[in-house]
């Protein structure tokens, strides 16, 4: 794993703004990801974690703070270079899969190199079957995905992200929708990616999952805090959430 920095994030805050109503969804939250690190982002359902990711990925925007990408400030990238770099810098994995459901598998994956300018149709075949073949779904090539099971439409997901060789994989909840033994077949296969060099960042609620990183990073209510901060102020809230709501004080 190297010392350089991919990602650096200083002080980034998101705040809503809906019916005059603020919601803060991150509040100043900072680390850093370096090359070919596999880090974990854990915590309870509304803590913003996929806010945070969202951010990572360059599909939304931080209301305040620093993030540096690749040595570049982010907030200097105008919104179709952002586009260029969500296709050549970053692969997503989400929990729903989000394959298209009318192209075959090696359609799906081939997709975000129809995108790029001077990719040929040989080289795009054989990095599409290089991306499948890394993630044992080269079989299934001709298939569509409501012939495949959930663990196998989430490797070709897996491929889809890998074949433009991005700087980064972003994976959110990537088990959500699948059983544990599928869950557990793609965090092997996450893990053989990283040891073979890939730099990933995960969103998992399952703390099991969340071991499989290297480095884990927990939030709570918008903000970075230690493993042992995070258990203390989710007990103390499902404490406050036991007793009877006219006794409730919100922290």
């Amino acid at each position: 794993m190297s010392t350089e920095s991919l990602i650096r994030l200083d002080s980034i805050k998101k705040v809503f703004l809906t019916d005059e109503v603020e919601t803060h969804a991150l509040a100043g939250v900072h680390f850093d990801i370096r090359r070919g690190e596999y880090v974990s982002i854990s915590g309870p359902s509304g803590c913003g974690k996929s806010t945070l990711l969202a951010i990572l990925g360059l599909l939304d925007t931080p209301s305040e703070g620093t993030y540096v990408l690749n040595g570049r400030e982010v907030a200097d990238i105008g919104a179709s270079e952002r586009a260029l770099i969500r296709n050549q810098e970053i692969g997503f994995v989400f929990q729903a899969f989000n394959l298209i459901g009318d192209l075959s598998v090696f359609e799906n994956v081939e997709l975000p190199l129809t995108y790029r300018d001077g990719v040929s149709k040989a080289e795009r075949r054989d990095r599409t079957i290089a991306a499948l073949e890394r993630v044992g779904m080269a079989h299934r090539v001709k298939h569509y995905p409501a012939q495949l099971s959930g663990g196998q439409q989430q490797r070709v997901a897996v491929a889809r992200a890998l074949v433009g060789q991005p700087s980064i994989l972003l994976a959110d909840e990537p088990t959500g929708n699948l059983d544990s033994k599928n869950g557990e077949a793609v965090m092997t296969l996450l893990d053989e990616l990283h040891k073979a060099g890939s730099t990933i960042c995960m969103v998992t609620h399952d703390t099991r999952y969340a071991e499989f990183a290297e480095r884990r990073i927990f939030m709570f209510d918008g903000r970075v805090v230690d493993e042992a901060t995070m258990h203390r102020l989710r007990h103390e809230e499902d404490e406050r959430l036991r007793r009877p709501a006219s006794q409730r004080i919100a922290p």
